[in-house]
């Protein structure tokens, strides 16, 4: 038989052969003995059957963990100790999840906010989001982290961003205006700064309006456009500030046609400080590969560009795309977030059919990440922040060839990596190798199977800075069939 890479999803391991998925482990059940029953009258019942006990507890009641043997189904192994009569009962192994980390904003409760829990509501796909929920069941807080929102400036006093601004120590303020060069970043008519934090960081979980992707994050207010427009001076400047100021991460929700030295210059500064850009594709429909648009295309290491996608999984009609330069996607159609007309002020106005939709919007998504991620994983530095952002998305049809990963963000899979087994080149003749990939520092175990059924770990390892580690196994073993597991069963 040929090599079977099995790719541990530990319940129900005939789901990852292509099966109907099962709501229990198909390779055990539980059972209580019956009062009164001897063990060796079990034991004897357990020989007859086939079956093996994994585990027993004694001080509950005796319950027992009984394997599955080959040839044999859960429910047809339940019926045979049920008709023993040697038991009280037996029943399959089924999951237990955690309860989901769910934000009372009230637009989140309602559905509006697809991009974060998408169930289909008003025409959409389910699961087109970030799987927000589930990330949020690993952090919500990045409270340590600061992001500088280069853009327009950012309304500091709005109930749902003003809990979560950055503020000088020196002077009290939130930031920066390159035109006036005043602390004072306040926004502008366009809003755009505000509809931008809204996305990254309005505050989660307070009972208003909307929640970002990180529900606690300190946001820095850095006005480089003024009615949307500005310059690479005012960028620059506003680039200086971030980096005198303790910013981790960039969000830069503009683009241009030009390229510049002095702007690519101020972005290498950035990537010598150890500091993410978050990059706008931009929205003119384009190829940047024919077409470049810049940050995009300066091709510099800390860049991540990002194209946007719709509520059912679709390349956004305005998005710039790009096999090489463009990073990944996330939400940007449909929005919904904080508006700087006043403190209470959200848009887009219900009633009025406006589609607020742009790559400006799928940017901040990834930086709430970002952010995030900077908090989960400390000593990491940004390139294995991307590397593991890059690893973590959801393959989409619609993005094959369009961006770097050709999938959208995952927050749950950045914030809790699946185990993964993949293949890789053979390092000689008559071996054949694997790269088991998850979290940082993480011991997993390799196991290797003739008949699926009994498992033998063969291998253990402590994963790398960046969730690796390599295997290398003669072609002439027995094992037919491999997983990868982080606890002994």
């Amino acid at each position: 038989m040929g090599l079977f890479l099995l790719c541990v999803w530990w319940w129900n391991v005939t789901a990852v052969l292509g099966a109907a998925t099962l709501e229990y482990r198909s390779d055990q059940i539980l059972i209580q003995p019956r009062a009164g029953v001897g063990l060796s009258a079990l034991a004897s019942f357990h020989a007859a059957t086939g079956a093996g006990v994994m585990r027993t507890f004694p001080r509950v009641g005796g319950l027992q963990v009984i394997t599955v043997p080959p040839g044999t189904t859960v429910p047809g192994l339940i019926a045979r100790y049920q008709q023993s009569g040697l038991v009280a009962y037996a029943e399959p192994d089924y999951p237990v999840y955690a309860d989901a980390t769910l934000p009372d904003d009230p637009k989140f409760l309602d559905g509006t906010l697809w991009g974060l829990n998408n169930y289909g509501q008003n025409g959409g796909t389910a699961h087109a989001d970030i799987d927000a929920i589930d990330g949020w069941d690993v952090l919500t807080s990045a409270s340590n982290i600061v992001v500088a929102v280069l853009d327009s400036g950012i309304r500091a006093t709005h109930e749902d961003l003003a809990a979560n601004m950055w503020v000088n120590p020196d002077d009290g303020g939130n930031g920066f205006n390159a035109f006036t060069g005043t602390n004072d970043p306040s926004d502008d008519s366009t809003s755009h700064g505000t509809m931008v934090a809204g996305v990254l960081g309005a505050v989660g979980n307070n009972g208003k309006g909307v929640t970002g992707v990180a529900w606690r994050v300190r946001m820095m207010a850095c006005k480089c456009l003024n009615n949307g427009v500005g310059g690479d001076s005012t960028v620059i400047a506003c680039i200086d500030y971030a980096l005198a100021n303790g910013a981790q991460i960039i969000n830069a929700s503009f683009d241009t046609p030009t390229p510049s030295l002095a702007l690519s210059n101020a972005i290498v500064a950035v990537r010598n400080a150890g500091i993410i850009w978050v990059a706008s594709a931009g929205n003119n429909s384009y190829n940047v590969e024919v077409n470049p648009s810049y940050p995009t295309c300066y091709g510099i290491d800390n860049v991540v560009s990002v194209a946007y996608t719709t509520r059912t999984d679709a390349l956004g009609f305005l998005s710039n795309y790009g096999a090489t330069h463009v990073a990944l996607a996330a939400p940007g159609d449909q929005i919904y977030t904080t508006f700087a007309a006043s403190d209470t002020y959200y848009y887009p106005p219900s009633g009025l059919g406006i589609n607020l939709a742009g790559t400006s919007f799928s940017a901040p998504y990834v930086s709430g990440a970002l952010a995030l991620m900077l908090a989960k994983y400390p000593t990491e530095n940004y390139q294995q922040i991307i590397q593991r952002l890059l690893r973590a998305t959801d393959p989409l049809p619609a993005l094959a060839g369009k961006c770097v990963t050709g999938g959208r963000l995952n927050l749950e899979k950045v914030l809790n990596p699946p185990l993964w087994l993949a293949p890789l080149p053979s390092p000689a003749a008559g071996q054949f190798q694997l790269q088991l990939s998850t979290g940082a520092n993480r011991q997993c175990f390799i196991q290797a199977s003739t008949n699926l059924t009994v498992w033998t770990s063969i291998y253990t390892n402590t994963t790398s800075t960046i969730g690796t580690f390599d295997f290398t196994n003669p072609i002439t073993s027995p094992w037919q069939f491999f997983r990868a597991v982080t606890t002994l069963q």
